[in-house]
């Protein structure tokens, strides 16, 4: 993947997360793009609230990663960096 061809993909990604992002702060929280790697995985990074919130492993699955694969479906899996894990 060229870098120009990663930066749309960037942009892309982030549009989607814009989806997500108002019900992340309610809560006081937020998500970032840390990475998407050449085999097409999203990492990503809780910001705030999110990173220890109890929740944040639905809101990957029912939330994040829906919201992307909907607008990205090149991207196969989403994955945070940071946060509890389960």
């Amino acid at each position: 993947m060229t870098i120009t061809e990663k930066d749309l993909l960037f942009e892309r990604v982030d549009k989607a997360l814009d989806d997500v992002r108002p019900h992340l702060a309610v809560d006081e929280g937020n998500i970032e793009i840390v990475d998407i790697t050449n085999d097409m995985r999203l990492i990503i990074k809780w910001m705030g609230n999110c990173e220890f919130c109890s929740m944040s492993t639905m809101t990957m699955k029912a939330g994040v990663e829906q919201a992307v694969k909907s607008k990205v479906p090149e991207i196969i899996s989403v994955e945070a960096s940071n946060g509890l894990k389960l």
